[in-house]
């Protein structure tokens, strides 16, 4: 994706190392450094996070643990939202707001710039020109490398790339939930990254019965490595980054990568019921 970023096809996604809510510190702080070390260990060179995931814990977390950082790590952050309390989010696309939002990122992370930096969520009072115009003022600035977009419509996305190039669309995407089909088609034909938020419905397809479990026991697999086997098949341009707070789960998580779908167990699964 973008040319010179180049990464492991499955990342990690930090929310889930702040605290209840994705709001304030981890009941295990140490649980959470040793979790993003552990997955420099096991070849993890993409690691998405916020500035409002804890606020700013995460962030903090990922440069208390990994600071200084090796050469391949490409690590993805995003500014957009404001966060009242746990569980709160609400859009913010405003310029100003965007700009102290990548200088806190940039402090936090202990960067001069952010290689890949997204817009996290559309502001439906503010134009996303406005939104995307601050960040490509930033990158001329030299303080962003790269942009992406995250949770846009196709019509969002081509407003975002008549102001700047855009290299990365993150938007929800898993086997129940396919409503971004339309966008996976265009980063394919536009080289673009597309980098995939809760990749297992919540934690829902780890627990499925039925087709993905027979199809589990047959590769010796859980269903969630399936899961994220399935995106993995999907289309090359497919960035999963599952969030967890475990080393187990970031261990089983990984290994999904060795798993190989046949042609007739992927449109199994490619035809399942969907909710979206």
């Amino acid at each position: 994706m973008g040319g010179d970023l180049v990464v492991h096809r499955l990342g990690i996604g930090t929310n889930r190392i702040t605290g209840p809510g994705f709001w304030g510190e981890p009941a295990d702080r140490q649980g959470a450094v040793a979790l993003l070390r552990r997955a420099l260990r096991l070849g993890v060179t993409l690691i998405d996070t916020a500035d409002s995931y804890g606020p700013g814990v995460s962030e903090s977390l990922i440069a208390d643990a990994l600071h200084p950082y090796p050469e391949d790590l490409l690590i993805v952050t995003k500014g957009g939202y404001v966060r009242p309390g746990p569980g709160q989010w609400r859009p913010n696309g405003r310029p100003e707001h965007l700009r102290a939002a990548l200088e806190g990122s940039l402090r936090r992370l202990r960067l001069q710039q952010i290689r890949l930096y997204l817009f996290h969520e559309v502001d439906p009072e503010v134009p996303i020109e406005e939104s995307v115009g601050v960040l490509a003022e930033m990158q001329a600035e030299g303080k962003i490398h790269h942009i992406g977009v995250s949770n846009v419509d196709i019509t969002q996305l081509r407003r975002a790339q008549a102001v700047t190039q855009i290299v990365v669309v993150q938007n929800r995407y898993n086997l129940m939930n396919r409503a971004s089909d339309d966008l996976v088609e265009i980063c394919e034909r536009e080289g673009l990254g597309f980098m995939i938020w809760d990749p297992l419905a919540t934690g829902s397809l780890a627990r499925s019965e039925g087709l993905i479990r027979q199809i589990a026991l047959h590769h010796g697999a859980t269903c969630a490595q399936i899961a994220l086997a399935s995106l993995l098949h999907r289309s090359p341009v497919m960035l999963p980054i599952p969030g967890t707070s475990t080393v187990t789960h970031l261990e089983e998580n990984l290994q999904a990568t060795q798993i190989r779908l046949s042609a007739e167990e992927y449109d199994l699964l490619d035809h399942l019921p969907r909710t979206h």
